[in-house]
């Protein structure tokens, strides 16, 4: 059961200043409060090891901490897990390669076993959920699929759902707090919390505080 006040957090995508900020400006209370990264903190920005290296540091000072699967980590896992070289061209086109240049410029040919990453960098992409609930929300990276329970949804749509989801306006149980689509502001509906801002593209990382529905910006 959740006690305290909930802290969400949108896609970081390697934006590593944004993300310190961001923490130094949220009223958190690591003894009471719940941190929710709702997925994609790989491609696109120039420093994906050092928002690894903050989260992980957060989870082993002991803060209670909820890390959920973007589209990003998906894709990569999957390529992981199979091998499938028909994979590559999309990590490409998600920006990958400035993955691998924050460790330090490993290639594209060493992506597979993910051996250019510190062991609790890969510890932490396994053990990413593809969902979080609570009595009153649901956080996912992406949405859902309207009329199916929570544990039949399929991963890649939790992960990379865009329509119908985002226009539907029909009762999901409860509200649902997601990224990946990004918006200039947050998109805020009785039904729906949108909390990707675009950080990796020139706007702000956002958080969402909860249930006070009070946002921070770095």
């Amino acid at each position: 059961m959740v006690t305290g006040k909930i802290f969400a957090i949108g896609d970081i995508h390697g934006c590593a200043d944004k993300l310190r900020t961001l923490l130094e400006r949220l009223p958190f209370d690591a003894g009471r409060d719940t941190l929710v990264f709702l997925g994609d903190y790989l491609d696109r920005g120039s420093d994906v090891k050092g928002v690894l290296d903050q989260i992980c540091r957060l989870r082993a000072e002991g803060v209670h901490l909820v890390a959920l699967m973007g589209n990003h980590e998906y894709l990569l896992l999957e390529y992981h897990r199979s091998q499938d070289q028909a994979l590559l061209p999309y990590l490409r086109r998600l920006g990958m390669e400035k993955t691998l240049a924050s460790y330090g410029g490993a290639s594209l040919a060493e992506l597979g076993d993910l051996a250019y990453m510190p062991g609790e960098h890969r510890d932490f992409l396994a053990s990413l959920l593809p969902y979080w609930e609570t009595d009153e929300y649901i956080f996912v990276h992406a949405g859902l699929r309207y009329g199916r329970p929570l544990s039949v949804q399929d991963i890649s749509d939790l992960c990379e759902v865009r329509e119908p989801f985002l226009s539907d306006e029909r009762d999901y149980g409860k509200r649902i707090i997601f990224g990946h689509t990004p918006f200039v502001t947050p998109l805020v509906t009785a039904g729906k919390i949108g909390i990707d801002t675009g950080a990796t593209y020139g706007n702000l990382l956002t958080a969402v505080e909860l249930p006070g529905l009070r946002f921070y910006h770095s």
